[in-house]
């Protein structure tokens, strides 16, 4: 058991990284009481308002030309990484594998400790991905490393029910009428789920994505959802989501038309790249991400 009463609150303000293309996510969860809120939903648990929360996202490392969305310490015994995602992904336990390491790093100060003939402490991690794509997903879903992990069959290896490295993500739906017990708990989250659709709402009427962002801020500001936050950042948030939308269909659009005239014409460059990848053994989905490194210039 956590003795939180143990801790002093952390009070210290949040700065952001401008190099470095923030999400809306990470902007509005980027306060610590906010963040105790949010785990204390996910985990169906009440933390005390003087448990400290330390924000320590790193701002240096980069999946996709985004800085991942939150990592943060709560009392100083855990560590929570929490990811949003609008698009369905089964490698987010190898990524959140290559981010704790980093993390971790940062913790104990570089690897001078782990030589210590001392047991170095570190927190316990904890991984959550919140997923409000428009893709049909179960309301929750355990991503495990050792999935992605190669059969040695052939090599009649003894199989390992426990296998040396593992790590769990729980994948949590967020989208309008899922989870609503975990929703109901988080007013902040409750209401970013609002503002996201009533801007679908709009969209559907056919509105330039411009207009569309500006009504949902109007309206949510009017009908008191996330009100302070949008009369603050209500600029910066229809900047931050033109991007991220502008960037998913960018990324889909190259891979729908990589695919097609990789697959049926067959003389283009793009073509021989695709079928070099699944010449390897790649999946689908995994040319799709070397795809998507080409659109945004991480090859």
């Amino acid at each position: 058991m956590i003795d939180y009463t143990a801790y002093v609150p952390y009070t210290q303000p949040v700065s952001v990284n401008k190099n470095y293309k923030a999400s809306l996510f990470s902007l509005l969860f980027s306060d610590p009481d906010v963040l105790r809120e949010l785990y204390s939903a996910l985990e169906g648990v009440n933390l005390p308002a003087d448990v400290p929360v330390i924000i320590n996202t790193l701002q240096d490392v980069l999946f996709m030309s985004r800085v991942n969305d939150i990592s943060f310490e709560i009392g100083g015994k855990l560590v929570v990484l929490i990811e949003h995602q609008s698009t369905i992904n089964p490698n987010m336990a190898l990524r959140l594998l290559m981010y704790i390491a980093r993390v971790y790093e940062k913790i104990i100060g570089g690897d001078k400790n782990i030589y210590s003939r001392k047991r170095v402490s570190i927190p316990r991690p904890e991984f959550f991905v919140l997923y409000n794509g428009t893709e049909a997903y179960p309301d929750e879903k355990t991503l495990k490393l050792s999935e992605s992990f190669e059969e040695c069959g052939e090599f009649q290896l003894p199989w390992k029910e426990i296998p040396a490295l593992e790590l769990v993500v729980k994948v949590v739906n967020i989208n309008h009428g899922k989870n609503g017990w975990i929703v109901e708990r988080s007013k902040t989250l409750s209401e970013y789920i609002a503002f996201i659709g009533k801007a679908r709402e709009y969209e559907k009427e056919g509105l330039d994505r411009e207009e569309v962002l500006k009504k949902a801020v109007n309206y949510c500001r009017t009908n008191n959802i996330l009100k302070d936050f949008l009369e603050e950042h209500g600029t910066e948030v229809i900047n931050m989501l033109m991007t991220e939308w502008n960037w998913d269909n960018a990324l889909a659009v190259r891979f729908e038309e990589g695919l097609e005239e990789g697959m049926e014409k067959g003389r283009d460059n793009e073509r021989k790249y695709v079928l070099e990848l699944l010449g390897r053994g790649l999946s689908p989905e995994e040319v799709k991400q070397c795809l998507m490194r080409t659109v945004t210039g991480n090859e």
